[in-house]
């Protein structure tokens, strides 16, 4: 798989693996050797950038996910990037995408950074990204600690998730923020605004949910049912009946345009980030080693300058419906 580059020198594969679902948020667990081996058959098709966090877990392990890609990533630590999150916990819930806690206090991010190596059995995390904003904690603050963990040789670079513009700016201009990891897909195109400030800062943009939480690859229909107890889907507004008439044209949408580049929908999908800009890296998630060969080679779907602004053009007047737009913050 072709390579990008994000800020100065964080240099992945062109689409990264979003492991989070193979431990949480999307059903029942994967059974453990059925995980590692698709991850690292992930690694053999060209996947060189593995996002996971403190917080993918289950109610029995809250921290699996981060431990099952350790043990994944362990024989290709050198050929691999490790990404991982600090900055947030649950709040109980009787949902399953329970409302988010965050705390970026320094000695919170300390006992994070700690427990994760721990965990990823790995002596630096190549991208630790700051999970959520701390409406407590400074900007300066966090750039701060991050930086110190630089210098410590523990995080090799740092990032944002969810990052506005103000506090992108603040926090890089006390140590260089080498991405941000935002929510974009063509159901949520918010952060476009943000795309001056990337180019201006040399910041890269990794999309998560790039295909809406799976539902641009137009394998869901009206009668899909998801896990009230364990599926974030089951209450995300995108799967609901009403949606599936109201996304008819977008998916149609995708459907032509996947016949006219020889692809298929989620591929399009990713393709149309990856030629929009080249510091853009989605990391779409999934559990089976198909869809992940199926991702890959979004990387290989070109789509020209005016081909990606008509599909702009086309996006704006299409009706959809409302799309995850993620999980409740609670403020302290």
């Amino acid at each position: 798989m072709e390579t990008r580059t994000l800020g100065k020198d964080f240099t992945v594969s062109a689409v990264g693996l979003g492991c989070m679902g193979f431990s949480h948020a999307y059903g029942a667990p994967t059974g453990h050797d059925e995980a590692v081996a698709a991850i690292r058959q992930a690694v053999e098709i060209g996947y060189t950038m593995f996002d996971t966090a403190e917080v993918y877990g289950t109610a029995d392990d809250p921290h699996q996910n981060e431990r099952l890609v350790g043990e994944a990533m362990a024989p290709y630590r050198d050929k691999v990037r490790i990404v991982s999150k600090f900055g947030i916990h649950f709040a109980e819930s009787d949902t399953p995408n329970k409302p988010l806690i965050p705390d970026a206090s320094p000695e919170t991010i300390r006992a994070s950074v700690e427990g994760s190596l721990k965990r990823l059995g790995t002596d630096h995390i190549d991208l630790y990204f700051q999970h959520r904003i701390d409406p407590k904690v400074e900007p300066e603050v966090v750039a701060g600690v991050m930086a110190d963990l630089m210098k410590e040789g523990e995080i090799l670079h740092w990032g944002i998730s969810e990052a506005n513009a103000d506090y992108l700016r603040r926090a890089h201009a006390v140590c260089p923020v080498t991405a941000v990891e935002n929510r974009y897909s063509m159901m949520a195109r918010q952060y476009e605004e943000l795309f001056p400030l990337l180019e201006e800062l040399k910041v890269g943009l990794v999309a998560f949910s790039p295909m809406a939480n799976g539902l641009l690859t137009g394998r869901y229909g009206k009668n899909d049912r998801f896990d009230p107890k364990l599926d974030y889907r089951s209450n995300m507004p995108q799967f609901t009946p009403e949606a599936a008439d109201q996304n008819r044209q977008l998916l149609a949408l995708l459907d032509r345009l996947a016949g006219e580049k020889n692809g298929t929908p989620a591929q399009i999908s990713l393709a149309w980030m990856l030629c929009k800009k080249p510091w853009i890296v989605p990391i779409p998630g999934t559990r089976r080693v198909e869809r992940i060969k199926e991702n890959a080679g979004a990387a290989d779907i070109r789509l020209t300058a005016a081909e990606v602004a008509a599909i702009d053009r086309a996006l704006d007047e299409t009706p959809m419906s409302a799309v995850f737009g993620g999980s409740q913050i609670v403020k302290g």
